[in-house]
């Protein structure tokens, strides 16, 4: 088991935007959040890569808790994500943007690369190259030394994605990652994230597309008004009554 949430609440004030949320994600797995607007989707997410701590409950990566540690340590222990609202570096290419997501993974000390010694500009070469791989898997090669502003929303997505992946994550964290796409770039994520999770990663989506959920996901899990009011597999939440009249209509 990857990621386990239990009990896990999030109080602003005296709103409670996750209200005792439990359910789990497994490795090989990827599991959709879904929900209507203002749900508690991106909180949770925001509390599982330590942007936010809960103010109640649980969250455990691989039986350790991770709950009380800071971004950059649940990050260290295999954790990498995505935004809602795009975080590029808009004055760097797309490359350099993926170079920065593999930071935790370098050796060279910054001394080492100041002095631009043979074994600082060997792993700039390696993470540079990594970097081209990493944009050609999700389709953006050839936009490898456009600055990011330059860049249309639906690149700026999967540059994000790509950089994301670069850390080699054990859990990938994607905030409504098709956002700004037209179909066949969705489409093409998708597979993606199919092929991250046949890799042994977990992956929690939080995505709008309720389509793409239903066909990419393995399970799903159901926000409302921070509650968690549904878990299971595509089929048995699509027939949910609490989902239908919350979240995907009464006329489905």
């Amino acid at each position: 088991m990857s990621l386990l949430l239990g009990g896990v609440s999030r109080a602003f004030g005296g709103v409670r935007a996750v209200d005792d949320a439990s359910f789990s994600v497994a490795d090989g797995e990827v599991h959709g959040l879904i929900g209507p607007n203002g749900a508690g989707k991106t909180t949770l997410l925001n509390l599982v890569s330590g942007l936010l701590r809960p103010t109640g409950g649980k969250i455990e990566l691989d039986g350790r808790r991770i709950d009380g540690l800071p971004p950059n340590r649940v990050a260290a222990l295999g954790v990498a994500r995505t935004y809602q609202n795009i975080r590029l570096f808009g004055g760097l290419s797309a490359a350099d943007n993926v170079v920065v997501g593999q930071h935790l993974r370098r050796n060279a000390p910054v001394w080492r690369r100041l002095l631009l010694l043979p074994s600082a500009r060997n792993e700039e070469r390696a993470a540079r190259e990594a970097a081209e791989a990493g944009l050609a898997r999700v389709g953006m090669r050839e936009r490898a030394l456009t600055r990011a502003f330059n860049l249309s929303y639906g690149e700026q997505r999967r540059v994000e994605i790509a950089r994301a992946l670069a850390a080699q994550p054990r859990l990938v964290l994607l905030d409504e990652p098709t956002a700004g796409m037209n179909p066949n770039e969705a489409a093409a994520v998708a597979r993606l994230v199919r092929e991250v999770a046949n890799e042994g990663r977990a992956v929690l989506l939080i995505e709008h597309n309720v389509r793409l959920v239903m066909e990419l996901c393995d399970r799903v899990t159901v926000l409302n008004f921070g509650k968690v009011i549904a878990r299971g597999t595509p089929v048995e939440i699509g027939k949910d009554p609490a989902v239908i009249a919350a979240y995907l209509g009464e006329s489905q």
